[in-house]
């Protein structure tokens, strides 16, 4: 007799406590393996994929893509045995806890079912099926379940392997080329295809081992374009074979100027990246009592010393060094200066936290929205050895591929909004930090060098910072103490 086991939402981790169904990676009838991705999802941290801890025919889907999902909600069903016999198999290797005796029927039931009924343990690694006289059924088609029945052991093992016995049916007259899991790795790529209305299965990847990549997808993408542009034959025949007779007896109506439709009112959700973000900017105001203060800095030496680094040969050659990655290495100091500025405010204790490693965050902003990465141990690293990091967790929030633990923790944020080509800005400090470090565009500028007017480069320098944790004179001497370094670098030289 066939079990059918439930596999739900799992916990992903960093107090997540809900993800939205991005694709899914099966469809009812697929026959999946123990540990395949079968749906990828977004949190408010990262998009990832989950793995199904069972191996067997997908039976039901509850959910359709863009549906917001709690943990510990169901996500599918998955028929266990063989398509003949129907026979269970153990479970043993799925990491799925105790796994279910022969002849056990698990539960399959819809979202509503929370933490009742038979099978509940699925998503939190249990595996356990329920054996009694009576269990809940119901089979999904992506839309929630609104009615469950109870049924006998007996009636739904007919029940399963009529089902599974139709699904086999309908696999097996779709061809191979449209079944399985897609091979693309990059979340991007997905969303990119999805937003053309792309089928990702009919594509011939041009990567390794058939591997999707985002050059296929815009190409497809143009030629889809091309070829709705030209006209098709049997349209082109559509236009000319009306016959006249018909366009003479049609009564002629006089032209009626008509107002131009108004535009629909556009609602986005607060989901996902952009609901996480906005939630802790709202905290940020509501909690946190922010004041901002700024300054003008000449950084002509930093791009002067910048330059020299990046052109040095022989051993002291290495990978390049970024203006950022300069400035983050001069907050770190800056905090070992004032440690103030490194810390959190227990509200319940009524304590300030000072803390002793600088998590260093930096703003990124990707096509998802902006996502603030952390370098861990900023402290204990040089200007190169950021540098790199910065680099790496860059590239990984381009491509979608940050993991929870690479966004949370940080306890100061460096702000570089120059790359967006403005001056200055007063930003909101990340919750529950106590400081943030913005930092405007460096361009040429009248300054007074040395006595006389000269064009150097300036940059505007700004920080806010939370009032409970220190006085504007704090803040003030951190600011000014990043200002010197950037006017003359050699002040590093004291803590290096």
């Amino acid at each position: 007799m066939p079990q059918v086991f439930e596999f739900k939402l799992p916990d992903l981790g960093e107090g997540l406590t809900e993800a939205e169904i991005v694709r899914w990676l099966v469809g009812i009838g697929d026959v999946v393996a123990i540990d395949q991705p079968v749906v990828e999802v977004e949190t408010a941290k990262a998009m990832v994929e989950v793995p199904c801890p069972y191996g067997g025919v997908v039976t039901a889907r509850f959910g359709e893509e863009g549906t917001e999902l709690p943990v510990g909600a169901p996500l599918l069903t998955v028929a266990v045995g063989s398509e003949g016999a129907l026979e269970p198999v153990g479970l043993a290797d799925s990491g799925s806890g105790s796994g279910a005796e022969a002849g056990a029927v698990g539960s399959a039931v819809g979202p509503g079912a929370g933490s009742g009924g038979a099978g509940s343990g699925a998503g939190s690694g249990s595996g356990e099926a329920e054996a009694s006289g009576n269990v809940l059924v119901g089979y999904g088609t992506g839309a929630p379940v609104a009615r469950r029945r109870r049924v006998r052991p007996e009636a739904m093992a007919v029940s399963v392997a009529a089902h599974v016995t139709a699904a086999a049916a309908v696999s097996a007259a779709v061809p191979d080329t449209v079944q399985g899991p897609v091979a693309v790795v990059s979340p991007l790529v997905r969303k990119l295809a999805r937003q053309h209305g792309l089928d990702l299965r009919q594509l011939a990847g041009s990567g390794p081992d058939g591997l999707i990549l985002r050059a296929d997808v815009e190409s497809a993408i143009r030629a889809l374009t091309e070829g709705a542009a030209a006209p098709t034959p049997a349209s082109a025949v559509a236009a000319v074979s009306v016959p006249e007779s018909v366009s003479a007896v049609q009564p002629s109506v006089p032209s009626v100027a008509r107002p131009a439709a108004s535009p629909a009112v556009e609602r986005i959700p607060l989901r996902g990246v952009r609901g996480a973000v906005a939630d802790k900017l709202a905290r940020s105001r509501r909690e946190i009592p922010e004041a901002t203060c700024w300054v003008d800095a000449d950084a002509t030496e930093l791009m002067a010393a910048r330059s020299a680094m990046n052109s040095a040969g022989g051993p002291a050659a290495g990978p390049k060094v970024s203006v950022l990655a300069l400035l983050a290495r001069i907050c770190t100091a800056a905090l070992a200066r004032f440690p103030e500025l490194n810390s959190t405010v227990d509200l319940e204790a009524r304590e300030i936290v000072r803390l002793p490693e600088v998590h260093l965050g930096f703003a990124a902003q990707t096509e998802r929205g902006l996502v603030v990465p952390v370098v861990r141990d900023a402290q204990a690293r040089n200007a190169e050895s950021i540098g790199a990091e910065i680099a790496r967790l860059t590239e990984a929030a381009r491509t979608g591929r940050l993991t929870p633990a690479e966004l949370t923790g940080g306890t100061f944020t460096l702000n570089n909004y120059g790359v967006f080509g403005v001056d200055g800005s007063t930003p909101i400090i990340n919750h529950p930090e106590a400081a943030m470090l913005g930092v405007g565009r460096i361009v040429p500028k009248p300054w007074v060098h040395e006595g006389e007017l000269a064009v150097r480069q300036v940059v505007q320098l700004s920080l806010t910072f939370d009032h409970r944790v220190c006085d504007g004179g704090t803040a003030g001497g951190f600011l000014r103490y990043v200002a010197d370094c950037v006017e003359q670098p050699a002040v590093l030289l004291r803590t290096l």
